[in-house]
This record gives structure tokens, C-alpha cells and sequence, in this order.
């Protein structure tokens, strides 16, 4: 049995199972003291519902710090287990069976086994469920209880990726008969138990002792999340030592960070992308030459200096970027051209077009810049941007999926499908395009063929396909892909590696980093 990388499972479609417990870090770590992180992407609504969390403070304090999953993407991009201690797939990639940790223990004594895990899934599927692991959950068409540490599961068709799938932040493994006390109070098998919780303002942890991932994982006594969603108070937070971690540093303000000799910068290339999405269920939104034409209307690279300051990449409207295994890299750059604009605006029979933008920072920092700059450079199109500025508190749950033109932001996902299948694919929740018209009938087909192909090669024209229709047609504007950039103090001692798949070590800080 041996560790295995994204690339080599999905080249076989079989794994093969794993050793050793999650993310461990590259040298010996110091055992002891406290994290303070002060964090944006906290909300008043938030919880420990996993099917809820959307953005970085729910995801930090509950996977790798209250919860687990049953997997985990280490900081190298490599797949290892966290309550599963191994699995292995038929040889179609169809049936899955996971052999799950023993002396297990949830905060409140109760064994973990294969019952957690089912019952753990079953919350994410029902008539009324908008849990975007619903479409990972509903591929399931079996669930099997093998004995007490094993599960087997059946799926509607192959997927290759599926051990991948059951890292996802939402499918938090909970006791079986308590979900909602669980809930309530924050009852998981993680590195920290909850010493409080005030929802959008702060959580507490303390270590729990004897966790089963022994002195490989969770090395403070106690770690204090802060929901600091201000961008100046965040960065004077940490510039005063009232915290020793941020995460969103303002890109105008860098240079007084790099200053203070007891402050380090992190910077992280992933698949982190800034979007604009549109209802192309609604109209003119659903006339793919109105998109094609807002395509051509945004200045991208001015975009990427003026709001990313050079810390991110242009996009061409794909939410695949340079740490997939299938990035398109070769298909032509989408290029501001206001004259390509106005003749798609022609061939939708308009002259002009007036629309609304809604926008705030709590969707990304610099969202409003950006809205406006969208707008400056649209106006010789004769596409006139109203920009309305949102609210911070409430954006996700006030906005986002409801307006029919808004500012968005994407981690990404660690591979081609775990992203399509959670924003792209037909009547998923989180479609946030809502693209699943007869204009999308062939992404969709090769969706489903591309998840269940085990030839590599085969997989990487389908893939590229896919890409290029949602250039083309697509509802989502994703004009960049910004970096991960974060500052710690130097009395906090991270990996040498950090992981890009979420912010802060993939959302894993309280995990994998220690007290210098």
C-alpha cells in the first residue's frame, strides 16, 4: 500500500490504499501554545452544518480542526486518508470500497464507524437538500455497511476522481442518532474540541488529548479563529500582534507588511478564480450572443494589474486554471475588442444594453474596483454597467444565485470534474449560471463520458472540449485567477510546502502549522 498522486489515480481509475495519517508536515514541529488567526468569510448565519459553508472561516474551523473527512488533499496536491484508512475501486471505477479508521472517537466519546459515515452522507440528499455535495451524494446509488470499519459504495456510473470527491469541506463526518446535537454544538472526530462559538464573530479550540493522529498532526494547545471581514482591520490586527495570522492581504498595503521584520508573506499559485456570473436562465442573459458580447467587453489584464497588482493571471472564462491536470493552456486568449462586442451585441438585435453589476468585497477584495472597471471599459461597447454595491453581511445568501449579474469568487477544485460537477453540471445547487439550457447540451454530454473515462489521454480531448464551449458559451465571466496571499507571524512555523487548494494551507493552519 502506497501514497498516490492525482495524476497516477487518475491514469489507473483503481487506488490502491493509503499510509500514514493527513498532511504531514515536513520537519519535526514544536508541541504546545496558541494560534490567533484573524480571518474574512465569516458570517452571522454560519454553523457547523458543513452543507452550509461556503467560504474561508466555516471551512478552517470545521475541516482539519473540528471535523475530518474521510480524505484529504495534502499540501502537495497528493490524496491521502483521514478517516479512511484506505480504499480500492472495481475495475471500472463503479463500486468503491473504504476501509475506515478504528479507535476513532468522536468529542463526545461515541466510536466512529461505518454507520457515521453513511448517515453522514445521507444528509446531503433529499427533495429540499442545497448542499453542494448534493450532486457528489446523488451519484451514489449504494451505500453499503460491510462491517463495522468498512463501507462500500455504488455508483450510478464510474468516476475516477471519487476519492477526491469525499475530501469536499461540506461532507464533515458526524455521529450517527446526534446529527443535530453535533450540529449545535460542534461535535466532530478532529484535532480540536469547541470551547466556544459565537457565529460570524469567533471560535476557541483546545487540542484534544490522545486524537488518533498522534504528534503528526495539530500541534497548538488551543487555536482562536477571529472573523475580522474588514480589510484594513485585518491587516492592523496582525501589524499590532493581536493576531499572527491573516488571510486576503490588501495588495495595497503589501509593502508595510514586508516591512515588519516579524512578518512573512505567503504567496500560493492555484485555481483560485474572480467571476462574474450570469443567470442565463433569465433574460438578456439567456441569448448566448448577449454573453459572447460582455465576454469581449472586459479589460482582463487591467483587471489583473490594477486589482490583483500583479498577483494572479488573466482567465479565459473557464474555471480550470494552471494547477489542473487538464488546463487547456493552449487554447487561445479571450482579448478585450470593443468592436467584437458591439457586433455581438448586433447579431442579439441590440444597439446598446443597459444591466445592473451587483457587487461587494465580501464576494473577493477589490470586487467593486473591479465591477467599475468592468464598467469603464464596457461603455464603448454600448453595454452601460450599473454597479450596485451589496452589502458585505449576507452577500452569499442575499445575492449570490439571485441576482441575475454578480461578483463571485471560486477556489477552484483539485480536479476538472469535482469543479464542473459542483458549479457546471445541470441543476447542480451551486450553478450559479444556472447554464443548463439546450446551449449546454453538449458540455453536459461530455461531462458524464469525461467521469467515467479511465484513459488519460482520452479524458484530456474531452476535457479540453468542455473548456473551450465554456469560453465560447458559457455563462460565467472569470476575467482571473488570483493567488493565495497571506501573511504570518514569524513566531508561527509553517511547511515548507502550503497547500493551494483552499486559502491557509487548504484551510488546514490549525493542522499542519506550530508554534517556532
Amino acid at each position: 500500500m502506497t501514497e498516490f498522486s492525482r495524476r497516477g489515480l487518475l491514469k489507473t481509475g483503481v487506488a490502491a490504499g493509503v499510509l500514514g495519517l493527513t498532511g504531514l508536515p515536513l520537519r519535526a514541529q514544536t508541541r504546545g501554545g496558541k494560534l490567533t488567526a484573524g480571518l474574512g468569510g465569516a458570517n452571522t448565519s454560519d454553523s457547523w452544518d458543513g452543507r452550509t459553508h461556503s467560504d474561508i472561516f466555516m471551512i478552517a474551523a470545521a475541516h482539519g480542526t473540528v471535523f475530518d473527512c474521510l480524505t484529504e488533499v495534502a499540501a502537495d496536491g497528493s490524496l491521502v486518508g483521514e478517516l479512511a484508512e484506505s480504499w480500492e475501486a472495481s475495475a471500472d471505477a463503479k463500486t468503491w470500497t473504504f476501509n475506515l479508521r478504528q479507535g476513532v472517537t468522536f468529542h463526545d466519546g461515541k466510536p466512529f464507524g461505518a454507520d457515521d459515515v453513511i448517515a453522514s452522507l445521507q444528509m446531503h440528499v433529499g427533495e429540499d437538500s442545497k448542499s453542494a455535495a448534493k450532486p457528489i451524494v446523488e451519484a451514489i446509488t449504494e451505500m453499503k455497511k460491510m462491517g463495522d470499519h468498512q463501507v462500500q459504495f455504488t455508483l450510478a456510473s464510474g468516476n475516477a476522481d471519487f476519492p477526491y470527491l469525499m475530501s469536499d469541506y461540506h461532507i464533515l463526518m458526524f455521529p450517527a442518532g446526534n446529527i443535530e446535537n453535533a450540529i449545535a454544538n460542534g461535535i466532530g472526530t478532529g484535532l480540536y474540541s469547541v470551547v466556544a462559538f459565537d457565529p460570524g464573530v469567533r471560535f476557541v479550540g483546545k487540542r484534544v488529548p490522545d486524537h488518533y493522529k498522534g504528534d503528526g498532526a495539530g500541534f497548538f494547545d488551543e487555536v482562536e479563529f477571529i472573523a475580522i471581514n474588514d480589510n484594513t482591520a485585518r491587516m492592523n490586527a496582525l501589524m499590532t500582534g493581536q493576531v499572527d495570522t491573516i488571510n486576503r492581504i490588501d495588495f495595497k498595503t503589501e509593502a508595510l507588511l514586508k516591512a515588519n521584520p516579524n512578518l512573512r508573506i505567503q504567496e500560493v499559485t492555484g485555481n483560485q478564480h474572480y467571476s462574474f456570473p450570469m443567470l442565463t436562465d433569465t433574460s438578456p442573459y439567456n441569448d448566448v450572443n448577449v454573453r459572447r458580447a460582455l465576454k469581449y467587453g472586459v479589460n482582463r489584464q487591467e483587471m489583473v494589474d490594477k486589482i490583483l497588482l500583479g498577483h494572479g493571471a488573466v482567465g479565459n472564462d473557464t474555471p480550470i486554471g494552471p494547477a489542473n491536470q487538464y488546463y487547456h493552456s493552449e487554447m487561445e486568449q479571450l482579448e478585450f475588442d470593443a468592436d467584437k462586442a458591439k457586433f455581438y451585441l448586433n447579431e442579439a438585435g441590440l444597439d446598446s444594453i443597459d444591466i445592473e453589476l451587483s457587487a461587494s468585497n465580501a464576494a473577493f477584495e477589490g470586487a467593486v474596483d473591479a465591477a467599475q472597471l468592468y464598467q469603464a471599459s464596457a461603455a464603448g461597447a454600448g453595454i452601460n454597467i450599473n454597479v450596485v454595491q451589496e452589502p458585505a453581511d449576507g452577500y452569499w445568501s442575499n445575492v449570490w444565485l439571485k441576482k441575475s449579474f454578480c461578483a463571485c469568487y471560486w477556489s477552484g477544485r483539485a480536479t476538472e470534474d469535482w469543479m464542473f460537477a459542483t458549479a457546471y453540471e445541470a441543476g447542480v445547487p451551486w450553478n450559479d449560471s444556472q447554464w443548463d439550457s439546450n446551449d449546454s447540451a453538449r458540455f453536459q454530454e461530455l461531462l458524464l463520458s469525461a467521469r467515467a473515462e479511465l484513459d488519460s489521454d482520452k479524458r484530456r480531448e474531452q476535457y479540453h472540449e468542455m473548456q473551450q464551449i465554456l469560453r465560447d458559451d458559457g455563462g460565467v465571466l472569470i476575467p482571473m485567477f488570483a493567488n493565495y496571499v497571506q501573511a504570518v507571524n514569524n513566531r508561527i512555523v509553517s511547511p515548507d510546502t502550503v497547500g493551494n487548494l483552499w486559502q491557509m494551507d487548504n484551510a488546514r493552519m490549525a493542522e499542519r502549522w506550530s508554534v517556532a
